[in-house]
Formats: structure tokens, sequence, C-alpha cells
């Protein structure tokens, strides 16, 4: 099945679009909070996290150092509004 052009291919992932909705309702969320709501393994966050990073949708922070430190995660401006246009496409697809 192929994504409707109006869809970002990026955020259309079902694992990128769970991120992509955590990040846009919060300022920044840490990485086991949401490996943990996302139910993925580390590695696979890391995975979906450096791709939605590469498209410019994700700002990552460390905080911290060693054991003691956490990577953190945050929406950019323009990855709320490539949210904001994937929800409307996909609104406007589905007729509501």
């Amino acid at each position: 099945m192929s994504i409707p052009a109006d869809l970002d291919g990026t955020i259309h992932s079902p694992k990128r679009l769970a991120a992509m909705a955590i990040l846009a309702s919060s300022t920044t969320t840490d990485f086991s909070y949401l490996r943990d709501q996302l139910q993925l393994a580390d590695s696979d966050l890391s995975k979906q996290m450096s791709a939605l990073r590469d498209a410019g949708y994700v700002e990552t922070m460390k905080v911290g150092y060693g054991r003691s430190g956490e990577t953190r995660f945050a929406i950019t401006r323009e990855g709320r509004a490539a949210y904001r246009d994937y929800r409307k496409h996909l609104l406007d697809l589905l007729g509501e």
C-alpha cells in the first residue's frame, strides 16, 4: 500500500506518528518515558527518533553525564507544522 502524496512519509510510520503525538503535547519528553509509552526497545526508539531528527522534526538534548544522564526530545517548529499538516490531511482523507 502506498502513502498518499499529501501524507508525510516520515511521520506516517505508526511508531513515529505516536512519538510525534506525544511530543506535540509536551515541552520536552525524556527517552525512558517515550520508550515506555510506545513500548519499544531502546534501539528501536533510537532509530525512530533519528529519522525524525534527520527530517528536522525533533531535536535531541543530553542532560547530565554518565549513568545519571538522560536524553530528552522536543518537537521543533517544523515538526509541529508537519504534524499539524499530517493530521489535517489524514482527517481530510477519512472525511472527518
